[in-house]
């Protein structure tokens, strides 16, 4: 019979036995309330849940088209295979342009994430070519190949409120960047009930710095004790508009966010 010692380094919810076999670690959440802030439910509430946390989802963002009705992107999609590369942000940008990338096979594809990686290999039936091991802007800049003379044209597809710090790193590297709006991310204010409930909780989990700004709109500076952000560009938003962030994955992913979640917890009576 082997004991088993917890090795979880951030981004892995499991545990190694003394033979070197991994398991899934004990439910370190049980009995925490943690409030999850995403448009809607998705792999971050199950992997809270199967750490043992009553996950409450107060949504404070809404996705919605673009306020020009999407004309933009159409008209930059209709016109892909001028592109050398297509870049895609969130699995809602991979949603708007899966249809056009099935279609314009001579374009490279770039993915912030492994998520919005899958999504958008699931939904065109290509995957993309680069995407980085860190799941941030910055990082994919980082693992983008030089662009060739005569051949650096790149569609940027992201959200209305991203800041510019994909597309300015793109410039700079050598890249003639055209970004276009693929959705718009509104803020949306929480039910009384959703209130009640988020400020009785344990934690909040923030993986947009758009659900931070719609915290901070709603709730001022008033938030549970723990506070985790998904990556710098969410930590730089949410102390920007008054929120103190008392953690930040180390993996910025969903799964690394819901491994510095439980990280927090573990141990704890």
């Amino acid at each position: 019979m082997t004991s088993s010692v917890p090795q979880r380094q951030r981004g892995q919810l499991t545990s190694t036995s003394a033979d070197g076999e991994t398991a899934v670690n004990a439910r370190p959440l049980l009995g925490r309330r943690i409030v999850t802030t995403r448009d809607e439910r998705g792999r971050l509430d199950s992997l809270l849940a199967q750490a043992g946390a009553d996950v409450v989802h107060v949504p404070l963002i809404e996705i919605a088209a673009p306020d020009d009705g999407g004309r933009a992107l159409d008209d930059e999609l209709g016109r892909l295979d001028t592109y050398r590369w297509l870049v895609v942000t969130s699995q809602h940008g991979a949603h708007r342009v899966a249809g056009a990338v099935a279609q314009s096979p001579g374009v490279s594809l770039a993915a912030v994430g492994s998520r919005t990686a899958d999504e958008l290999t699931r939904l065109s039936g290509r995957a993309p070519t680069i995407v980085p091991s860190r799941q941030t802007a910055a990082a994919l800049v980082g693992a983008m190949p030089p662009p060739e003379a005569g051949d650096a044209r790149l569609l940027v597809v992201q959200a209305d409120r991203a800041d510019d710090t994909l597309t300015a790193g793109l410039t700079r590297t050598g890249f003639d960047v055209t970004a276009v709006v693929g959705y718009s991310t509104r803020l949306r204010s929480p039910t009384s009930a959703e209130r009640r409930a988020a400020l009785e909780a344990d934690a909040v989990a923030f993986a947009s710095g758009s659900a931070a700004r719609s915290w901070a709109a709603s709730f001022g500076s008033v938030t549970p004790a723990v506070v985790v952000v998904i990556g710098p560009t969410t930590r730089d938003v949410a102390v920007e508009v008054g929120l103190k962030v008392t953690h930040m994955a180390a993996d910025h992913s969903v799964e690394g966010l819901a491994a510095e979640i439980a990280s927090v917890f573990e141990g704890q009576p």
